[in-house]
């Protein structure tokens, strides 16, 4: 039975906007079956029956391939380029919008065959993997655009223990596992891993990229999550205990197939205007698209996150990054870092496009860790000038477990992640 997904709503809002709507994302994480909610015709181009025929045809006339009820999906649009710009053609000869769903899982490896950029024709929609709202795994009682709107009710929290975060951290939110037997589901982040290094990094522009190196990649890439680390970083980490590795231009073009093929998702520095002339750091932070990847990656699993919190506060941190990425995208919002050379740090700001923003610590919870969270964002909070932008809508501390979500004193809201929602 298909799961409602907030990219349902934000997919009927951009056909009514865009004569194409481009639906990307990682592979798996649902977005062919969203596609088909709302398409009244559909094409697969990776059909491997009709697949040479549909190629051959979109060279010499992809407009046949067009042809269909709207909305009509064309499903990994991506291996015949020119049916871009023969939608651009269609839509400005009809002037409708709602025409087309494209949904792909890698950027095209040939944009020589695209002439034009789709301004005014073309919208686009990311896709990832569920979060633990559309999972069924958050209750849901404490609303992202409520916050924004100034509620801040207290609500018990249904019971999640510790362990059952750690499942679902290497479980991650890909569809296909929800309700599987756990041993099953967690297996299934694994064969995930495998597929991007042996086939899905090799096949998105051509270039036959080494397995074996992928993987060490990916292990290197996870335990520096969270972090705004250069790429001569990794590349020394990669180089550590004598070992032989690829220049850092190889290490390069090895991270861009990553982000062609939506497994890794780094997030942009936040700029506020501040009170001081502090300098801010603008380092993207490394981020994969699903914290089951970088647990997969490291070749860990619950138990061994429960005996090293230090690394589970770092995996919990990827899967409540994600969480926030999907409810922001609900509330035409996006999701920056900030760290400041001062050690001044925010784990997350959401930032919406009418100038309102949170600011989020993320901590596997504790008082200690809660107290901690709390006096960083009310010292980012301070330094805000708020005469050049506005005070921020919230600040919040999202903590992996907890009885209740609620408001303190001094206006900090506690937020247990499994009542979070859109």
């Amino acid at each position: 039975m298909y799961r409602f997904r907030i990219a349902d709503n934000l997919l009927k809002e951009q056909l009514k906007a865009a004569g194409v709507v481009v639906v990307e994302g990682p592979k798996w994480c649902g977005k062919t079956t969203t596609a088909e909610q709302a398409a009244r015709s559909v094409l697969y181009l990776d059909n491997p029956q009709k697949r040479k025929d549909y190629l051959l045809l979109a060279e010499s006339n992809p407009g046949l391939l067009l042809e269909g009820d709207a909305p009509r999906l064309l499903d990994e649009w991506q291996l015949a380029p020119q049916l871009w710009d023969a939608a651009r053609f269609a839509v400005d000869r009809s002037k409708e919008r709602g025409l087309y769903i494209f949904t792909g899982s890698a950027v095209p490896a040939d944009k020589s065959k695209i002439s034009h950029s789709g301004v005014g024709r073309f919208a686009w929609l990311t896709m990832r993997p569920m979060s633990l709202w559309e999972s069924g795994e958050s209750s849901g009682e404490i609303s992202l655009q409520k916050l924004f709107e100034g509620e801040n009710k207290a609500v018990t929290v249904p019971d999640q223990s510790l362990e059952e975060i750690a499942y679902l951290v290497c479980r991650g939110g890909w569809p296909g596992v929800i309700g599987l037997e756990k041993r099953v589901a967690l297996r299934q982040a694994s064969n995930y891993v495998d597929a991007v290094c042996k086939s899905d990094i090799s096949r998105v522009d051509g270039v036959n990229r080494d397995a074996a190196f992928t993987h060490r990649l990916l292990r290197c890439y996870a335990r520096h999550q969270g972090g705004q680390v250069s790429v001569g970083t990794i590349h020394a980490d990669l180089s550590g205990a004598g070992k032989e590795t690829m220049s850092e231009n190889t290490i390069v073009s090895y991270l861009s197939a990553l982000k062609k093929i939506f497994v890794i998702e780094d997030m942009p520095a936040w700029n506020p205007n501040l009170r001081s002339k502090t300098a801010i750091r603008t380092s993207d932070t490394r981020y994969f698209v699903d914290p089951s990847v970088a647990t997969a990656a490291l070749g860990i699993g619950p138990k061994d996150l429960m005996n090293d919190l230090n690394t589970f506060g770092l995996m919990f941190e990827t899967m409540a990054v994600r969480d926030l990425r999907v409810y922001a995208d609900a509330l035409d919002g996006v999701v920056f870092h900030y760290r400041d050379n001062n050690g001044l740090e925010c784990d997350a700001v959401v930032h919406l496009r009418d100038g309102r923003y949170g600011l989020v610590e993320i901590k596997l919870g504790g008082d200690t860790l809660i107290e901690e969270g709390a006096k960083s964002l009310k010292r980012l909070a301070g330094k805000i000038d708020t005469e050049s932008m506005k005070s921020p809508s919230f600040l919040m501390v999202l903590t992996a477990t907890g009885s209740y979500a609620y408001k303190r004193p001094d206006g900090v809201m506690i937020v247990p992640i499994g009542c979070l929602k859109d």
